[in-house]
């Protein structure tokens, strides 16, 4: 399975209007080559090097969504979900994504898109967390994408 976007290349630099300093909107994601069997997809997006990429203290999460339907194949500009997909809750607890804000250094994003066997119960709202737990034994696939931001303005 691959997980892209038009937006940015793997391991390059996510535009500003997809962050803090720019309108915060998703970018736009595509995937294919998910198993047969899949019947909903999950994503994360979260950040291992909070706060200080030189220091690492904490993965910050900045969105988490799920049963996306299989026949899904992409996400536009803005996240926008799909009939039947249901934000999480990121680490601003807010629903939805919530873009690249890092208070100092170059940080990496990992966008994480899993292919599940089954389409999960109603999680209200679930934090990453609590995602990653009602998925466990349920992943066919993985794929990842990664970008990186720093801010670009003087606070």
């Amino acid at each position: 399975m691959k997980l892209t976007s038009i937006a940015f290349a793997a391991g390059a630099e996510i535009p500003g209007a997809h962050t803090c300093e720019g309108a915060d909107r998703a970018p736009p994601l595509a995937w294919d080559g998910a198993p047969e069997a899949t019947k909903s997809f999950a994503l994360v997006v979260d950040d291992p090097d909070a706060p200080d990429p030189k220091a690492p203290q904490t993965t910050w999460v900045h969105w988490v969504a799920y049963n996306l339907p299989a026949s899904t194949a992409a996400l536009p500009e803005g996240g926008k979900l799909p009939a039947g997909g249901r934000d999480g809750l990121n680490d601003w607890k807010r629903s939805g994504y919530s873009g690249p804000c890092p208070p100092v250094g170059r940080h990496r994003y990992f966008f994480k898109l899993y292919a599940l066997d089954l389409e999960l119960p109603d999680l209200a709202r679930p934090t990453k967390a609590a995602l990653e737990s009602a998925m466990e034994g349920h992943v066919l696939a993985k794929a990842e994408l990664v970008g990186t931001y720093q801010k670009q303005k003087a606070r």
